[in-house]
């Protein structure tokens, strides 16, 4: 939890008494690879904040898979269109390597929201984290080649390729 005590003092500059109210609703859980956090047409009761480990996010199809999203260590996850409308998710979200995530759940964190300063800060930085990398992942779709999109990946896991 330490790690992400840090990152929120540096993001947010959030107090003593707002970290631990952030923090008393967090539970922390380790994922095995190949763990489905969020099935397709259920719905998304958490935001998870990814300690280690790689989540991906993807659509089934009757031949395969569509992956269209991936996130790594020490950023946001969700399938966030089903968490903010709570409705069932169209996609599945799931642990490619082992995991360890800190989770909030919905209910929690509108309770943060209502009780504390910081909460409504952190749920906007959370929402832009997430929209920004959908947007980059749309843009990429539409722009970039599958090889290109494949290097990309690379490049944001800051891992050389030889």
């Amino acid at each position: 939890m330490e790690s992400l005590r840090l990152y929120f003092e540096s993001e947010f500059g959030i107090s003593q008494s707002d970290w631990e109210l952030f923090s008393s609703k967090l539970v922390q859980r380790y994922f095995p690879k190949k763990r489905i956090l969020t099935h397709q047409g259920k719905v998304e009761n958490y935001l998870s904040f990814v300690e280690s480990g790689i989540v991906r996010l993807f659509i089934p199809k009757k031949d395969g898979e569509l992956t269209f999203g991936f996130v790594f260590q020490g950023n946001f996850v969700s399938a966030y269109d089903s968490f903010l409308e709570q409705t069932p998710c169209e996609y599945v979200v799931e642990t490619i390597t082992n995991s360890v995530l800190w989770q909030l759940s919905y209910h929690d964190l509108q309770y943060i929201y209502s009780t504390s300063k910081i909460g409504n800060l952190i749920g906007r930085k959370a929402s832009e984290e997430l929209f920004l990398k959908k947007s980059k992942r749309e843009l990429s779709l539409l722009r970039d080649s599958a090889q290109q999109r494949y290097l990309n990946l690379f490049k944001e896991m800051d891992v050389s390729i030889d």
